[in-house]
């Protein structure tokens, strides 16, 4: 991960991670995905069609090769959002640890945008 750009995959990839997570209802919406009609939604088992919104990195601001990932998820009511944040945290930060990814640990923001 020392180049500066995403690719779609890894994003999918922590997106993946993310939506195992205990508590963890789905990730925020993006606009499109709201817009989008339930008819035209994919069947169940069918995967995502559109990049996980829920999800962006981003290279660090200070120019080294530490990454900044922001997450935002959606909760289950019967957990408690901060064990739920802490959780998403501490699984993409071992998913993304140096040995996978050759650089320094990145900075993980988790962001609990609602409750279902």
């Amino acid at each position: 991960m020392t180049t500066r750009t995403v690719s779609a995959a890894l994003v999918e990839d922590v997106a993946g991670v993310v939506e195992n997570v205990p508590g963890v209802a789905f990730l925020r919406p993006g606009l499109a995905d709201r817009l989008r009609s339930a008819l035209s939604a994919p069947g169940p088992g069918a995967g995502r069609t559109a990049p996980a919104s829920g999800v962006r990195m981003a290279p660090g601001p200070d120019g080294t090769d530490a990454w900044h990932v922001d997450i935002q998820v959606v909760t289950v009511r019967r957990a408690r959002a901060l064990d739920v944040a802490r959780a998403v945290r501490a699984a993409v930060q071992e998913h993304l640890a140096p040995p996978l990814t050759g650089g320094p640990v990145p900075t993980v923001t988790v962001t609990v945008t609602g409750q279902v």
